[in-house]
């Protein structure tokens, strides 16, 4: 289901040098899931993968229209030893296909060697040397070696330094090749005598295969990469008996290949090497004595031009990588070793090697005769100065520094320079432990450079460890012990004061002095104690002072009595004054206590500080008296309680008055009723204040100037046609409770509505009497009109129902039926009337 069309298939290509050609290869896959494995050979076992770069790139693409895959391999600017033959390879699953193609290069360029390291060179196809053979020294020539066998039979741990020395550039693939061969040696039963497992020949010479048939009449193929091979001028054939002999003549690179022959079924094959002619080495090294810091240049020749060459420093090799101190020269066939700046350790003995040849030579490094010119000098500096030291001597080596026979290393504290032949030691801030014996000693040299530096350190008082302004805090009535800190060389003279008064080493305020430092103790410090100390130091480098203040703190004094400034159901809000005293210490805050009048035991109202001056104490019993009181509280303490406030009773209001609603109205009084608060507690109730204001502003009028016990009033002298606003409030001992509004504005007029008559259900219904009984009706009604009494309503009641009944029969006849509907205008109370009809 694959199918590989390879349009250069047993095709000889032919190009310039420098020029460019590109190799297309297009696998048929319609009916594979994924894309064909592609490989690119040259030779046998060279996979092209590997070289891509800048002459060798490898491109793919497929075109979904034709399901077809396309590779390509392009060579540009192809040089001479890109020559040979090529294989392509594809394979998908267990399916396989493959194809060989020669490439001749015609034209010279220089032989270029494959720099793996660099990129100028990557995608170089120089597989020439791969099987060169190096002389170990260039004398007779030695027998040829069987480069297979030694590989067969070394320790992998060999294989580098034998391809080195054979010239093979491409171990890995080599190796490849060296297994498969062994899984293809087995006995055959058509060869009598196979070919050897590889061949090797020099470049230009003739190579002779040949194989022994057991039966001489099988028919016999030479194939080479997988092509077969047809007599020409250069692939000779010939029979002798049972031998089969094929000769190859005038052998390129491009012959470098696998080659196998085929007898029926059987199959006997082997590898062809094709090798350069070793490099020799034309001009070998010489000997060469030179100075400590001088440039050396190590020289020889080689028979080819960029040819491999190898150096090594006492049979390690040396590389050419950016930071190490060898830098190798390439120059046409010179090339050149190269040391900047020789030192002491650069003497070894060097050589170089190539695959045909060696040559080595030995490197003295020799020390210059040292000359000082210009010694280390003795330095005075004062603390915190810079010490700087110089020298300078004949020659540019290294060197290190010694202070008191102890070396020194550089750090952020002390630089160490050198720059050519000059040497310095710097360090920015002199310090005392500075002070001592220095001394340079170049490297490899038994000589020394010395000087003294002595720092001189006036007097000076180190308060680092004190508070702000100097300030240092002790609690009133225990010790103070003041440590400063002093320096000086020699040791200061401590004086300590207070105001005019000196201070001495004896009684309850002293001074202790010692080489590093000096003490102030204070036993059982009183507050009379604050104020400014002054510590003064002398010596005969100068003089330091300093005033360093002593503050003596104590718990505060105790506030003034608080007191109570409101008081309500279950809560009193109380105030008070800071105390006249902090103790030297900010106050932070109260801790407040409260206990009822009869008893002794006071409980703590806040466990968080206070900041304020006031507070509200709560959950206290209604109609109890009680007493609070204050501590203050500072960073050493809490003060003793204050004296005790006031007693005082807490008492709540009532609640609102309830149900306020409108009893009356006429053209110049509101009449209100209300029910009583539903909360009235301890205090009571004294009475109620009615309170009026006229709508659209916002002035309250008390109607009763004097309290009503009563749960209804009359608001009087209003304005007929206008409209007020009414509350009430209900009054104790703790005061007035929050007002009970009516919710709408009341106007001020005396209503008159129709009359109503509310006619039950019962009354809708017809009623059937016999002529003779008598017919009671029941009529509800409502009536809503000035200045009228109940007699007038029943007067108008009963003559409206007379008139109804005469309408309905107006010859005043009985009747065994009276019905209709009856209209009327009635008032506002409701009442039942009785109407006898005959």
């Amino acid at each position: 289901n694959m199918c590989a069309c390879l349009n250069f298939a047993s095709a000889n290509f032919f190009l310039l040098l420098s020029g460019n050609i590109t190799f297309i290869a297009k696998v048929e896959a319609k009916d594979l899931l994924r894309k064909p494995n592609v490989k690119w050979f040259k030779g046998k076992w060279m996979d092209l993968a590997s070289k891509a770069g800048k002459h060798l790139q490898l491109k793919e693409s497929f075109e979904r229209h034709t399901k077809i895959h396309t590779f390509e391999m392009h060579i540009i600017q192809a040089k001479e030893n890109y020559a040979g033959n090529y294989r392509c390879e594809v394979s998908y699953k267990d399916k396989f296909d493959s194809c060989s193609f020669d490439l001749e290069v015609t034209g010279k360029i220089p032989i270029v060697f494959v720099n793996g390291d660099g990129q100028d060179d990557a995608g170089e196809l120089d597989f020439s040397g791969l099987l060169k053979r190096r002389e170990i020294k260039q004398q007779e020539e030695e027998p040829e070696v069987d480069v297979w066998e030694l590989l067969k039979n070394a320790n992998p741990s060999e294989y580098e330094k034998i391809a080195f020395q054979y010239g093979i550039t491409d171990l890995r693939g080599m190796l490849k090749r060296l297994k498969r061969m062994r899984r293809e040696v087995k006995k055959s039963a058509a060869f009598s005598k196979g070919l050897d497992p590889a061949y090797q020949v020099d470049k230009g010479g003739k190579v002779r295969f040949m194989v022994e048939l057991a039966d001489p009449t099988v028919e016999l193929k030479w194939y080479k990469n997988g092509q077969e091979i047809r007599p020409s001028a250069k692939y000779i054939f010939e029979h002798k008996g049972n031998q089969r002999i094929l000769f190859i003549n005038n052998c390129t690179m491009t012959d470098d290949a696998r080659y196998y022959v085929t007898a029926g079924d059987e199959k006997c094959s082997t590898e062809l090497f094709v090798r350069d002619p070793p490099i020799l080495v034309t001009k070998g090294l010489e000997d060469t004595n030179t100075y400590v810091g001088e440039r050396v240049e190590l020289s020889c020749e080689v028979s080819e031009d960029d040819a491999n060459v190898k150096w090594f420093k006492n049979g390690v090799e040396l590389t050419n990588e950016p930071k190490s101190r060898y830098r190798i020269k390439v120059e046409g066939k010179k090339h050149t070793l190269i040391i900047e700046e020789a030192a002491k350790n650069d003497n070894a003995t060097y050589s170089v090697m190539t695959t045909g040849g060696q040559s080595e030579a030995k490197l003295s490094v020799d020390l210059r005769p040292l000359k000082i010119s210009l010694a280390l000098e003795d330095q005075t500096v004062r603390l915190g100065q810079e010490i700087h030291l110089k020298c300078e001597i004949s020659e540019n080596v290294e060197g290190k520094w010694y202070k008191n026979g102890q070396l020194i290393e550089a750090s952020d504290r002390v630089k160490l320079y050198h720059k050519g032949r000059i040497h310095r030691f710097i360090i920015a801030s002199a310090a005392v432990d500075d002070e001592g014996e220095y001394m340079f000693v170049p490297d490899a040299y038994n000589i020394n450079i010395p000087c003294k530096v002595h720092v001189v350190d006036p007097p000076k008082l180190h308060l680092d460890g004190l508070g702000e302004n100097n300030t240092v805090t002790v609690v009133a009535g225990t010790k103070l012990r003041l440590e400063i800190p002093i320096t000086g060389e020699p040791t200061p003279k401590v004086m300590w004061s207070k105001g005019d008064k000196w201070i001495t080493d004896s009684g309850r305020i002293r001074a202790e002095t010692y080489s590093d430092s000096s003490c102030l103790v204070i036993d059982t410090a009183e507050r009379e104690d604050s104020g400014p100390f002054r510590i003064t130091l002398k010596n005969e480098a100068g003089e330091d002072s300093a005033l360093i203040n002593i503050k003596v703190v104590d718990v505060p004094d105790p506030p003034q009595a608080p007191n109570v400034t409101e008081v309500g159901e279950d809560w009193c809000v109380m105030t008070w004054e800071p105390p006249a005293n902090d103790g030297g210490s900010p106050i932070l805050g109260y801790f407040i206590e409260r206990k009822k009048k009869q008893s002794s035991r006071w409980m703590r109202l806040n466990f968080e500080l206070c900041k304020e001056t006031t507070f509200e104490p709560k959950k206290m019993i209604e109609g109890v008296a009680y007493e609070v009181r204050v501590f203050a509280v500072n960073a050493i303490g809490t003060s003793k309680p204050s004296m005790p406030s006031k007693s005082f009773v807490p008492l709540a209001v009532t609640s609102p008055p309830t149900l306020l609603a409108v009893d009356s109205v006429t053209d110049t009084s509101v009449t209100m009723k209300w029910r009583p608060p539903d909360h009235i507690g301890a205090a009571g109730l004294d009475g109620y204040v009615v309170e009026y204001c006229f709508e659209g502003t916002d002035e309250w009028i008390v109607a009763n100037p004097e309290l009503t016990d009563k749960t209804k009033f009359t608001i009087n002298g209003l304005p007929t046609g206008s409209k007020i606003l009414v509350r009430v409030k209900a009054v104790n001992a703790a005061g007035e409770s929050e007002p009970r509004y009516h919710p709408q504005p009341i106007l001020v007029k005396e209503v008159i509505e129709p009359p109503k008559i509310r006619l039950p259900r019962h009354l809708k219904q017809t009623y059937t009497r016999r002529v003779g009984e008598t017919v009671n009706l029941v009529i509800p009604f409502q009536v809503r009109t000035k200045n009228t009494d109940r007699k007038t309503l029943n007067t108008h009641f009963s003559y409206y129902w007379t008139a109804f009944v005469n309408i309905l029969h107006p010859e005043g006849k009985s009747h065994d039926k009276a019905s209709g509907i009856i209209h009327s205008y009635l008032g506002t109370k409701i009442g039942h009337y009785h109407a006898t009809t005959i």
